[in-house]
């Protein structure tokens, strides 16, 4: 999604459950790191139009917090537990790994065959289904409950559509190379808007 971007000098500060939007922001980077999709987004700050957001305008970001990790950002680090746990099952066949960037990824790419299926690894709601966040190629976003949430990237096609409920298991998209160089399922689980250890909560394979 393009988002045309305009500076703004207000330094107001902002409450809970506001975002103050950065240069670079998009109003679906917006929505994912708060764990909502840009529908809500729009209709909660009663937006004209979606696609026009201003650097430096406060966004209502409902149960969201004022300040927010960025998507690449949020993904590296220790390993990080989150308080509780959820039942997921692998949303792809193919060969696990970190990446370039292990051991400090959250997320795992899991290398397999073009066209295979991608699945949701918890029942849910599709919170967004494109291809507007640069790197990602065609991802979807599933909202598992008011904390985790799952990212399915390179996608070679998108089977589920925003708001679309699905349950675990379901056949979501096909494994693509989108965004990528190779054949791969980028997989990032998160909590509370941050990225846990995507491997902590799969479950082992034979």
């Amino acid at each position: 999604m393009a988002i045309l971007l305009a500076s703004c000098g207000t330094t107001k500060p902002v409450g809970p459950g506001q975002y103050r939007v950065a240069r670079g922001d998009t109003l679906t980077k917006i929505a994912r790191d708060h764990g909502q999709s840009v529908d809500a987004l729009i209709r909660l700050n009663k937006l004209k139009d979606g696609n026009s957001i201003q650097v430096g305008q406060v966004l209502n970001v409902k149960g969201g917090s004022a300040s927010a990790p960025t998507a690449r950002a949020s993904t590296s680090g220790p390993s990080i537990a989150a308080p509780r746990s959820i039942n997921l099952v692998w949303p792809a066949e193919g060969k696990p790994n970190r990446g370039a960037s292990a051991p400090h990824t959250q997320g795992v790419y899991i290398a397999g065959v073009s066209g295979s299926p991608v699945k949701a690894a918890a029942a849910g709601e599709v919170m967004y289904a494109g291809n507007g966040l640069r790197g990602y190629g065609n991802m979807l976003i599933v909202k598992h409950d008011a904390d985790f949430l799952s990212v399915y990237a390179h996608n070679q096609a998108l089977l589920a559509k925003e708001g679309a409920r699905v349950k675990q298991g379901q056949t979501i998209a096909t494994m693509g190379s989108t965004g990528s160089n190779v054949v791969n399922l980028y997989f990032e689980l998160r909590y509370g808007g941050k990225a846990v250890d995507a491997l902590r909560y799969l479950p082992k394979r034979p």
